[in-house]
């Protein structure tokens, strides 16, 4: 995170003495990233954080990936898998993933363990549907449209609400999430040219205070997973402060960046992890030079695989390749792609783009995990050409 917030009680200096109504101390837990070198906040409990009374392995959902061999694009149709009762958090079927991040997606309506991921931060991007997410920090209220950055090792769980299941598309990385640098000064300021800045960032406001003993808290750690029990609820925080925390941003308040000609898709940038990035495309007005080309040119990211999942709108550049709402279009490093065939003759004059959609770009390979063969419509590849190899 990049400002400071204080919630709840705290004392007037740190690491010093902060006492509870009956004269015990509280205890502080300092959660710091880069071995106390970077972003941190102080938290104090009514409990000791370190106890645990048990532990016993969890059964990871499938995490196994298969190389994308032989190399070549696909549409994956995500709408189409098949999910029955489950929750956000062990509900995710894994999509693609690489030693940096992993993708994966769940429709959920059951409430999620209490949860901690020791191994990245997460994105969850929420496509459908509203949830409360109950955290160590406070409680977060999210819907359609909303990123939630939960950085590692937050507890936190998943209550869905509403008359419709909560879709949930979660980029766990291996690796913090953040804004990216050119976006902030030298002090993790939001700069004037940024497309968005702190007023559209929803951080808890009050301390998330819970009872309850012998609380299981699920852990996904390098070397699988792990329930903890621990003898006191998990929310036993009475006050925080610091630049560490989970928070909320809605893709609404995305600021597109347009220009006379078509603008590279760095300007789409929303987050930034280790080897890999999360852009957004938002409803925009379009290029404007009096001969641009609104869609985008054939293009070899020679560095990168392009996941872009698309949310809602038309998507111009992809007019008849089948992708719609829900789908997902793996781009891998190795394949020029762009626009199908008539769809740079069809944008020509266009004003304004009707789409919504989130794309992570990653600089290693990615390779397909159970969810992504799944859903494979197996025909995306030739839809350039119009034939495929039996053809």
């Amino acid at each position: 995170m990049t400002f400071y917030r204080q919630v709840g009680s705290i004392p007037p200096k740190r690491h010093t003495q902060h006492r509870r109504p009956d004269g015990g101390l509280y205890a502080e837990e300092l959660m710091g990233e880069e071995g106390f070198s970077s972003d941190s906040s102080l938290l104090y409990h009514r409990g000791i954080p370190s106890a645990i009374v048990d532990a016993r392995p969890w059964q990871l959902p499938d995490q196994s990936l298969t190389p994308n061999a032989p190399l070549v694009p696909r549409h994956l149709r995500l709408h189409d898998l098949d999910f029955k009762e489950a929750d956000p958090v062990t509900g995710r079927r894994l999509v693609l993933g690489n030693a940096d991040v992993r993708i994966s997606y769940a429709v959920s309506t059951e409430i999620s363990p209490y949860y901690r991921n020791a191994i990245g931060d997460e994105c969850v991007y929420v496509e459908r549907g509203d949830a409360t997410v109950e955290t160590v920090f406070g409680a977060l209220t999210v819907g359609r449209g909303d990123y939630v950055i939960i950085p590692r090792m937050t507890a936190h769980r998943w209550i869905p609400s509403g008359p419709e299941p909560l879709r949930t598309y979660a980029i766990e990385a291996s690796s913090h999430i953040a804004p990216p640098a050119r976006y902030l000064s030298r002090y993790g300021q939001f700069l004037e040219h940024s497309p968005y800045c702190e007023r559209d960032l929803r951080g808890p406001t009050e301390p998330l205070l819970a009872e309850g003993t012998d609380v299981e808290i699920y852990v996904k750690h390098r070397g699988g997973g792990t329930i903890h029990v621990v003898p006191e609820h998990p929310f036993d925080v009475v006050g925080w402060d610091g630049c560490l925390y989970p928070y909320a941003f809605n893709i609404a308040d995305f600021e597109p960046i347009t220009g006379r000609v078509h603008q590279p898709p760095p300007v789409h940038q929303v987050f930034a992890g280790q080897n890999f990035v999360i852009c957004n495309f938002v409803p925009r007005k379009v290029d404007y030079h009096p001969l641009a080309v609104p869609v985008p040119y054939y293009h070899s990211n020679v560095d990168s695989d392009e996941v872009m999942f698309y949310v809602d709108g038309d998507y111009e550049a992809r007019k008849g390749s089948g992708i719609g709402k829900g789908s997902i279009s793996l781009h891998p490093g190795g394949h020029s792609h762009g626009p199908q065939p008539g769809a740079v003759e069809r944008s020509l004059g266009v004003e304004f783009f009707d789409e919504t959609a989130v794309m992570v770009d990653t600089f290693r390979p990615l390779d397909l995990g159970e969810a992504g063969l799944a859903s494979d419509d197996g025909r995306y590849a030739w839809s350039w050409s119009g034939r495929g190899p039996s053809a």
